[in-house]
């Protein structure tokens, strides 16, 4: 007995002693991966651009707010993390900053008073940017950006996660590896846009499924879980990479298309990738796009395929829908019956769906997306595919593809039985292979938007 008591004594001595390292002991920021003149100035315009592939704008401007001036509520599994200040403010922002400073904030996630930041922010996959990008960046927000005094609300998260000295040892999980990015064996348009995807772009951060303990589980390539997939605020990030990645049956062209203007032959943006294209990637270069694009195409050692010069230019377009395919034949053919005794989903589909998306499953190109093969419809969870069948959707209008198009949403039309006998139809129709949706789980999904919208009607 006393044995038992005795090691029990040490584990508590050792829990506290932990605790008191985490809390007390100094920490040791990064330093520099690459040494400049105190005198050193990035070329005009790079700061903003290195902006806009790490995307600063979506998380650090609340809705009908001041850019970058903070406020918005970024939802995790903890809580709601209140986006900070980063306009060169000097009482509510980060006028005050130093390089150091902000260099800890990227890399190692600590704040400019010495706080820890919880993880929301992704220092994770910035700790992989060049200090070049990293000096861009600070200078742009320091002297590009107007200063905004906004004083943020203060994250306040349950016990145990309001004791952000435990992000420390968080970190220590995380951040796994050097803060140093590592080339792939390619030429410079591949090495540029894995440098893009890993970094600033963070791709990970959503594209990456989580550890157990929510950290992102592959953050570059050589990772085996990097870009296999993930959740975001119940939206599917899909699969990048690997035999089941919708993305690796589309062009190269494709996929840079789909990055510049949110939608191409077979989908079009929505949820957190919308905001994605919107605020990134849609203002970034052709020239990132397309490394980008390629390295997704080629990082498991596919074949380099020709890009056009431009990409998606401006301008009324003619495309052709696309006829249904061998495996969508059977139910194009069904469809296009329009017999009575057709199944209730089959039915359903006619008559609410089919105008946009065709009875081939195909859709429209860049106007209406696929269902055939469309990775939300054949997502592992379903929920994100009922949520927008009850919500609808609007598509993203970018300057290169201006159109406004709006998906109604059933919720007021369709019962449960019904949503989960279309949405069922959808996943196993044209050559589909996912499991069949049951009424509980479009009413669970159902109570969640409903929920999820009180606040905005109370507003």
């Amino acid at each position: 007995m006393k044995k038992y008591l005795s090691i029990l004594i040490a584990v508590i001595v050792l829990g506290i002693l932990a605790a008191l390292a985490l809390i007390y002991v100094p920490f040791k920021p990064t330093p520099a991966n690459e040494a400049f003149p105190t005198d050193w100035k990035a070329e005009p315009g790079r700061g903003e651009a290195v902006m806009r592939v790490g995307d600063c704008m979506a998380c650090h401007t609340a809705k009908g707010g001041e850019p970058m001036a903070g406020s918005r509520g970024i939802e995790s599994p903890m809580g709601t993390i209140w986006a900070s200040n980063i306009t060169p403010d000097k009482e509510t922002g980060i006028g005050n900053w130093t390089m150091d400073q902000f260099r800890a904030a990227m890399v190692d996630g600590i704040g400019g008073h010495g706080q820890q930041l919880y993880p929301a922010m992704p220092y994770e996959n910035y700790r992989y940017m060049t200090e070049s990008d990293l000096r861009a960046l600070f200078d742009y927000l320091q002297t590009e950006v107007k200063p905004v005094k906004n004083e943020v609300a203060a994250t306040s998260l349950s016990f145990p996660f309001n004791m952000r000295f435990g992000i420390r040892a968080w970190n220590w999980l995380a951040l796994s590896g050097e803060s140093q990015f590592k080339p792939m064996a390619g030429d410079d348009q591949q090495i540029r846009g894995q440098y893009l995807t890993e970094g600033a772009g963070h791709c990970a951060a959503c594209h990456s499924p989580r550890t157990s303990y929510m950290a992102q589980d592959g953050t570059r390539l050589s990772d085996k879980s990097f870009l296999s997939g993930g959740m975001v605020d119940d939206w599917t990030a899909p699969a990048l990479r690997g035999k089941d990645a919708r993305i690796q049956k589309w062009s190269t062209e494709e996929v840079a298309a789909y990055m510049a203007t949110g939608r191409n032959a077979h989908a079009v943006a929505n949820g957190e990738m919308a905001s994605v294209v919107e605020h990134s990637l849609q203002h970034m270069s052709d020239s990132d796009l397309k490394a980008m694009a390629v390295f997704l195409k080629t990082m498991d050692g596919q074949a380099v395929e020709a890009v056009p010069a431009k990409l998606a230019t401006p301008g009324p377009r003619s495309m052709a829908p696309l006829p249904a395919d061998e495996a969508g034949q059977a139910t194009a053919a069904l469809l296009k019956s329009a017999s009575p005794d057709m199944p209730l989903g089959a039915r359903l589909y006619l008559d609410n769906c089919a105008a946009c998306h065709f009875t081939s499953g195909k859709g429209s190109p860049e106007i209406f997306p696929e269902l055939q093969g469309n990775s939300m419809v054949l997502g592992k969870d379903a929920s994100p595919l009922v949520a927008l069948i009850l919500n609808g959707t609007a598509s993203l209008k970018t300057d290169r593809r201006p159109m406004d198009l709006v998906m109604q949403g059933y919720a007021d039309r369709l019962t449960d039985s019904e949503v989960a006998a279309l949405a069922t139809f959808l996943r196993k129709g044209w050559g589909n292979q996912a499991s069949e949706v049951s009424e509980s789980q479009v009413s669970k999904v159902r109570k969640h938007v409903q929920a999820a919208a009180a606040p905005e009607r109370a507003n």
